[in-house]
């Protein structure tokens, strides 16, 4: 088993309970009640679910080591007992975006776009975990799942982080998104 593979069941049974889902661009995800995420591989969609998203941690790889070493002092763990609202927000980008070199991502990932410095103004408050789905191979519908947790009183701030985020210049590359708003199911 890969401890990296996480999968992302939406159905009618789950920990987190689905607040609401836009699709912010792009096709929606068929509507779900639950979502419930799985350490490891989920290899068909389970009874009474409608979809599967998997992806895997990666390494950070747009951050220097300057970052990394502040994101790391700040940042906290997904699952903090306080933490009763999500948000797991899967994420494709264009092909003009995967035609850049690593180094041109960059300048717009950070440079131009400042989306580490955005989005330590919201640390410790909101906890993130990057999973890849490129990695796992074409057929996977997004590119990245990006899960968020939170404190339901660090609501706005984390609806603040997003204006923020989507309004600059690395959004302009993203294809299909969908906010899916989650809370804890006691």
């Amino acid at each position: 088993m890969n401890p990296r593979l996480f999968s992302f069941v939406g159905g009618d049974v789950g920990k987190w309970s689905v607040v609401s889902a836009t699709a912010v661009v792009g096709e929606p995800l068929p509507a779900v009640e639950c979502v419930d995420f799985v350490a490891g591989a989920v290899p068909a969609v389970p009874e009474g679910g409608k979809w599967v998203l998997r992806g895997v941690t990666s390494n950070e790889r747009y951050v220097t080591r300057g970052e990394k070493d502040v994101l790391v002092e700040k940042q906290t763990a997904i699952g903090r007992p306080a933490a009763t609202r999500a948000a797991l927000i899967p994420l494709r980008k264009s092909a003009k975006w995967w035609a850049m070199t690593q180094d041109e991502r960059r300048a717009i990932f950070e440079e131009q776009s400042r989306h580490i410095a955005v989005g330590l103004k919201y640390l410790p408050a909101v906890a993130r975990q990057l999973h890849h789905c490129r990695d796992l191979g074409e057929s996977e519908p997004f590119d990245f799942l990006a899960l968020l947790d939170f404190a339901k009183a660090d609501t706005a701030a984390f609806d603040d982080m997003l204006a923020q985020l989507r309004a600059t210049e690395e959004w302009k590359y993203v294809e299909r998104e969908v906010d899916i708003r989650l809370e804890h199911v006691g």
